[in-house]
């Protein structure tokens, strides 16, 4: 297979401001989006903000320790006998439910733009730019945009180092001879001054004294700023060919090049503490970025369908490979992302440990097992907090929050505190590293997280008498969020998870050759039947509206058959339910993930041709843009784990799973319109 051949058909290309649609650079540790020009130089122009964001650069408003979780009111949820606490309203501690909402929240690190100057010094403004040519290139990570200032050729060209948080750029203009072009980077305030994430998500260039920037001499053509925010610091370094940097405004400075050339190369390196190395030089960024991304895709899964006749199969490889780019850049650091990545913050810029799996459970099915588990080894630093979390509630083991900052901190939500199906995903992602390398090392890295994940799940499981069977809930609030805490009993989904980890934590101890906890075994052994009511299944066993007044949101129990090999599901019984969700879900309320869910249903029920149909169905949250995201709504423009989900799906329905019919293309339709070559992907579990 001629990798190289099927990625550089996709790459992006820009010919007009894509308002939705910027384009980013990035390592997995640190991400830069940029418009057009290759930098940030027209952000009001953009829908999706411009960011400069990282996995170290975090915030805390007006201090680290201004309220702690003792600051707020906590609601008792009655839970067979004894009553259980959950942050989930702020009741009259408002301020210090909020606080802790939004902090730590992830910094903008700077705005880095190009200002153009008209024949007369006035600065340009968007309409007088033409012929913007953009293109992404993927296999060397590099970003190459043209235009005209004022019928004026501009040429840009900027990377981002993969093992630095430093970006690099060439500039080539006439434009630097007749002084009309600089080079600025803007801090913004740090604050979030917002109860909605959704109003906080463009940067606040006011307030400038709360924040401060200086700027120390370095060398020649190098400056150091700080930047200090209540406890917070940061650094950002510049280094140039030539010209010189000014301090224009109180939080801006500008890059004057020098006149005497056509040319200008820059790098800034971006960092929690002063380096004490110079900064790499163009050619230096460039030269790794090249190397990198190669060896990304050399050594990475790739399908090409371009021999398929079926009318879609050029949009399902074109989000098949920009899927991968992008989870690469978002998702595949030291930290689990959020959803937005480091487009722009979501929730505050924290992650939601739910989407982790989403995020992430790809890497080793495309052979890239060493982008899951940088992010997976923070699960280790955390565990003292998720053992202190289970304990405060009266169980076992260690309980995974679901909405936190790098701190682990379980964040007060409406919802976040009372979803469980994040809990078996440590367990889950941890076997797929084992089953890539085979190796004894991820049995003993990864134990106490397996072991401890399961040793939760067992003391919140409750033994129904009457039942005969180990249930969930209440309280809880299942994957599909619409449901009421104290109401939730037995969501499929949640059901069959418990099961699959559990019986995963039992084969960790036995490949351990050690003694497991006894009741991993009995529990997993003895949960309740999935709910189900006229042949199809429910939401949860009190809810029999599931598909009249609950259609909407995630239809969550499919994932009990398609996520999950559903040794509790009735295949019957799932496969009606698939058809009703199809017939009556509200597809508009629905999200990213939702489509690779049901097509991996699908799949295990051999219902091949619906699998591609919910893969690649027509629904706004289905929507993949000229940048790969995948669209949601207004505010919300990329959302990552749709982009995961893809991958995760398409893997599995090229290469199977275990105990699937055919090894190969288990899910692509064999109506001959589907041709399927591919490379160092592998099956699913």
């Amino acid at each position: 297979m001629n990798k190289k051949e099927v990625i550089e058909r996709h790459n992006p290309h820009i010919t007009k401001v894509e308002s939705n649609a910027p384009l980013s650079l990035g390592n997995g540790d640190f991400g830069f989006s940029v418009d057009f020009t290759g930098l940030q130089s027209f952000p009001k122009s953009y829908d999706a903000p411009l960011s400069t964001q990282s996995n170290w650069g975090w915030h805390y408003t007006k201090g680290k320790n201004v309220y702690t979780n003792e600051d707020i009111r906590y609601q008792s949820f009655e839970t067979y006998g004894r009553n259980v606490d959950y942050p989930m309203k702020p009741e009259d501690k408002e301020d210090a439910y909020h606080w802790l909402r939004q902090n730590p929240h992830r910094l903008q690190l700077g705005r880095i733009s190009f200002r153009f100057l008209s024949k007369l010094g006035k600065e340009v403004e968007i309409n007088q730019m033409t012929q913007i040519n953009q293109t992404l290139k993927l296999w060397t990570g590099t970003l190459h945009s043209e235009f005209l200032v004022e019928e004026v050729p501009v040429e840009v060209i900027t990377v981002c180092h993969p093992h630095r948080d430093e970006i690099g750029v060439k500039v080539v203009s006439p434009l630097m001879k007749d002084k009309r072009l600089e080079v600025f980077t803007l801090f913004s305030n740090p604050d979030m001054t917002h109860t909605s994430w959704s109003k906080s998500i463009f940067p606040d260039y006011d307030h400038k004294d709360r924040h401060d920037s200086t700027m120390k001499c370095v060398d020649k053509n190098t400056e150091l700023l700080q930047r200090r925010m209540d406890d917070d610091v940061y650094f950002v370094q510049w280094n140039w060919s030539e010209g010189e940097l000014k301090q224009t405004d109180t939080h801006e400075f500008t890059l004057l090049p020098s006149n005497q050339t056509n040319e200008l190369e820059f790098t800034l390196h971006f960092s929690s503490k002063q380096s004490k190395s110079s900064n790499s030089a163009f050619n230096e960024v460039l030269k790794a970025s090249e190397k990198y991304w190669g060896n990304f895709w050399l050594q990475g899964g790739c399908a090409d369908f371009s021999r398929s006749t079926d009318q879609r199969a050029f949009e399902l490889e074109r989000r098949v490979i920009l899927s991968q780019y992008l989870c690469a850049v978002h998702c595949g650091g030291s930290l689990p992302p959020q959803e937005t990545g480091f487009m722009y913050n979501s929730w505050f810029g924290k992650f939601h440990l739910e989407m982790h799996w989403w995020h992430a459970s790809h890497f080793p099915l495309w052979n890239r097992p060493d982008l899951l588990e940088r992010s997976m080894d923070w699960y280790e630093t955390i565990l003292d907090k998720a053992r202190e979390l289970a304990h405060s509630q009266g169980y076992k083991g260690a309980r995974w929050p679901k909405m936190v900052g790098y701190n682990g901190i379980q964040t007060p939500s409406p919802v976040a505190p009372g979803l469980i199906w994040q809990q078996p995903h440590p367990i889950a992602l941890s076997e797929w590293l084992y089953r890539a390398t085979q190796s004894k090392s991820v049995l003993e890295k990864y134990q106490s997280i397996v072991f401890e994940s399961a040793d939760f799940m067992v003391s919140f499981a409750h033994w129904d008498e009457e039942k005969e069977a180990y249930v969930l809930g209440p309280p809880l609030i299942p994957a599909q969020e619409c449901h009421q805490m104290n109401d939730s009993l037995n969501p499929p989904y949640e059901v069959e998870y418990w099961k699959y980890g559990l019986e995963l934590a039992i084969e960790w101890a036995k490949r351990l050759n050690i003694e497991g906890n006894p009741d991993w075994t009995k529990v997993s052994r003895l949960m309740t039947p999935l709910p189900h009511k006229d042949g199809v299944y429910l939401a949860h066993e009190n809810c029999p509206q599931t598909f009249t007044e609950k259609n909407h949101d995630h239809p969550s129990m499919l994932g009990a058959f398609g996520i999950l090999p559903g040794k509790l599901v009735d295949v019957n019984i799932m496969r009606n339910t698939l058809f009703k969700v199809r017939e009556e879900w509200d597809w508009e309320s629905s999200w990213g993930w939702d489509f690779p869910m049901c097509a991996m249903t699908a799949a295990r029920l051999g219902e091949k041709e619906l699998a591609i149909d919910f893969l690649l169905m027509d629904a706004t949250k289905n929507t993949y843009l000229v940048n790969g995201h995948n669209y949601q709504r207004p505010g919300l423009t990329a959302y990552l784990p749709g982009n995961g989900g893809l991958l995760t799906a398409v893997a599995m329905m090229i290469c199977g799973w275990e105990g699937s019919p055919e090894k190969e293309c288990s899910g692509f339709p064999n109506n001959g319109e589907w041709t399927v070559e591919w490379q160092d992907i592998h099956s699913y579990l």
